[in-house]
């Protein structure tokens, strides 16, 4: 018998359905039951990983402590069970297919014809079952990306068929996530898609054990016995997911229509105690029962896609209950903002954050944003480009440099404040290159960071290739810029701060990527402080 079960959770009718959502949220039941559960996530588009893909196609990019750049879905996955992923939790079909093709190379497959079947399922099933054979779970939850039907998930589909099969009855299980429509014509639910949806998933020699319907209306008795009729499942095993105000109330959701009891029962494990979710609800309590509301400006330059800044939105949200305040984010695109503009647009607002970002597009716009902020004492927080803004922001109107700039936007500038790094100069691929993962800082006694973080060495999560100039460190810090936190290897300077200011900080690193339900991220719990401070000023 499999020491790791493995539940496998697909979608069908359409995507962006929520199979991340889904997965999270039994992970969390199972994990509040005392199962030691993880989530991995399979894509099936052809990149090695989503680190070269424009925001605007596939929302951000998650970067985990190993410098894994993957895709958002992790995010979720760390918020909710505040347990790491790691390079092994993101599998994409290019990472799958340059693995076969590297190992046929070697002459590992010599005489044989490398094919879909065996080899490339192969490959994936060996990475399906990867954190599992390591001993640290009890359960693995594996996400396929994609929705049932589409042609390049069928070598995803085929895996699960074959390692379901081999694990043997009760160790392997298949969730499929559907969509039941309201047709508001004829006033009714529609079971239709929903039952293509799982015949084409069993053309593939796969039967749904749970089926998870996504609808906006309550489904019934009855429709829930056709759907189980139809369906080939029981009819505890129809699931209802209704829409819910926010993603953090599906773990309650899931548990009142009993996910986790009949994945256990399908497992064939015991279902222990109840779920412990005293502190997920006392979370809950604060994000729905606000004292405070404030207005924070995203200033960044892909807001119109709200997946683009995730895991920023998100760990607004973990800020706010912490701090029992409504945090509005009020969407600021920096192309369409200028220091004519800059006044209309942010002076009602409690707080700023400058967001990251690539490239020379918009870039004025947040530098006049920076100044916009520090002029007028407004909170101000900087995250990895952003706090490069605010360095060239304070090296043109305070230093002088009219020209200061990052070779990023200027290649030319006679006061690049902003250098590639050193290691960067001379690497050619764009792919999982850049400047990835957990590093180490050291923060400075007597500082807004160290005050913040309450301890003096950290470590933070990076994605950049660009950084802050120390050859003009000295002549910043004595004009009143500071750089509180520093790279103990490399002297790379991580924060930089304005003491004369009530709130101003920038970060060269990613503090979003950490923030977590259980551990909001400290930077944004201080930085909601200041704005709902600024505001009863």
């Amino acid at each position: 018998m499999s020491q790791t079960k493995y539940i496998f959770v697909t979608g069908g009718v359409t995507s962006s359905l929520g199979k991340g959502i889904i997965a999270a949220s039994l992970a969390k039941l199972l994990q509040a039951r005392g199962y030691r559960t993880t989530i991995q996530k399979f894509d099936p588009y052809i990149n090695v990983d989503p680190g070269t893909l424009n925001p605007y196609e596939h929302g951000e990019c998650y970067v985990t402590d190993d410098g894994a750049e993957t895709d958002l879905d992790l995010g979720h996955y760390e918020r909710f069970l505040n347990v790491p992923t790691s390079q092994a939790n993101n599998v994409t079909t290019g990472r799958v297919y340059l693995s076969v093709i590297e190992k046929e190379r070697r002459g590992e497959f010599l005489g044989k014809t490398v094919q879909v079947v065996p080899h490339i399922t192969n490959e994936i099933k060996e990475r399906m079952q990867l954190l599992g054979k390591s001993g640290d779970y009890d359960i693995v939850i594996t996400e396929i990306g994609g929705t049932v039907g589409d042609i390049e998930s069928l070598p995803y589909i085929e895996s699960v068929r074959q390692l379901v099969w081999e694990l043997g009855e009760n160790n392997g299980i298949v969730i499929h996530l559907t969509l039941v429509p309201y047709l508001a014509a004829a006033g009714e639910l529609k079971t239709k898609p929903t039952q293509h949806s799982v015949k084409t998933l069993m053309e593939s020699g796969i039967k749904a054990d749970i089926l998870v319907c996504r609808t906006e209306h309550e489904i019934s008795q009855e429709l829930r016995q056709k759907l189980a009729l139809f369906c080939n499942v029981k009819k505890e095993a129809v699931i209802q997911s209704i829409d819910a105000s926010t993603i953090y109330e599906v773990p309650n959701l899931m548990l009142e229509e009993g996910l986790d009891k009949v994945a256990l029962k399908k497992l064939d494990l015991p279902e222990k105690n109840a779920p412990d979710l005293n502190n997920w609800n006392q979370f809950l309590f604060r994000l729905k029962n606000p004292k405070h509301e404030v207005n924070i400006g995203l200033v960044g330059k892909y807001v119109e896609l709200q997946d683009s800044y995730k895991s920023i939105l998100e760990a607004f949200i973990h800020a706010g209950a912490a701090n029992e305040t409504k945090v509005n984010v009020i969407s600021i695109h920096s192309e369409h903002l200028d220091a004519n503009s800059a006044e209309s647009q942010l002076k009602d607002l409690d707080g700023i954050l400058v967001a990251p970002g690539f490239g020379g597009r918009g870039i004025e716009g947040k530098i006049d944003t920076v100044r916009y902020a520090r002029e007028h004492n407004i909170p101000f927080f900087g995250i990895c480009l952003g706090m490069q803004m605010a360095v060239i922001e304070y090296s043109r109107n305070i230093l002088g440099y009219a020209d200061a700039n990052s070779t990023e936007m200027n290649e030319n500038t006679a006061n690049p404040v902003i250098n590639l790094m050193e290691e960067q100069k001379n690497i050619e691929n764009k792919g999982g290159t850049m400047r990835l993962g957990a590093w180490k800082c050291s923060i400075a006694a007597n500082t807004l960071a160290q005050k913040i973080y309450g301890k003096t060495e950290i470590m933070e999560r990076h994605r950049h290739r660009y950084e802050f100039n120390g050859a003009y460190l000295n002549e910043l810090e004595k004009a009143g810029l500071v750089a509180s936190g520093v790279n103990p290897d490399t002297k790379l300077v991580e924060i930089v701060e304005i003491p004369t200011h009530p709130f101003f900080i920038g970060v060269q690193y990613h503090p979003e990527y950490k923030s977590t339900v259980a551990n909001p991220h400290p930077l944004f719990v201080s930085f909601v402080a200041a704005a709902v401070q600024h505001k009863n000023k």
